[in-house]
């Protein structure tokens, strides 16, 4: 299976979730974006997000579960390596750049939007 396909499987299958969650709960948005998170941790703390990971490369990584499997893995690196400390610092250091990048480009599009309000 080529790579974009397998991406496209995993993205896919995650953005059913979320819709399936939008259309027959009440959770808002900004939950199922939270709930996300966590269960990219909780996956990537117990090894199963790996897997999916690697079979999907960028379709398993874009989505929120892939922000919040890094952050679970920078903090087991980090706890290896620093100890407890590295329970605050790890998933800081392993989120940096998606944070950053996330922060530099909705400046940019901030500049260049001209919302309307409704």
């Amino acid at each position: 299976m080529l790579p974009f396909a397998k991406a496209f499987v995993v993205g896919g299958i995650l953005c059913v979730i979320g819709q399936i969650l939008i259309d027959k709960t009440k959770l808002t948005s900004g939950r199922i974006l939270v709930l996300y998170v966590c269960v990219g941790c909780i996956l990537g703390g117990i090894g199963i997000y790996q897997p999916i990971e690697e079979f999907g490369g960028a379709g398993a990584t874009i989505p929120l579960t892939g922000f919040g499997f890094r952050l679970a893995e920078g903090v087991m690196k980090e706890v290896d390596s620093a100890g407890i400390l590295g329970i605050f610092t790890g998933g800081l250091k392993a989120a940096a750049g998606g944070v950053t990048a996330a922060v530099v480009f909705a400046f940019i599009v901030a500049l260049f939007a001209n919302p309307k309000e409704k």
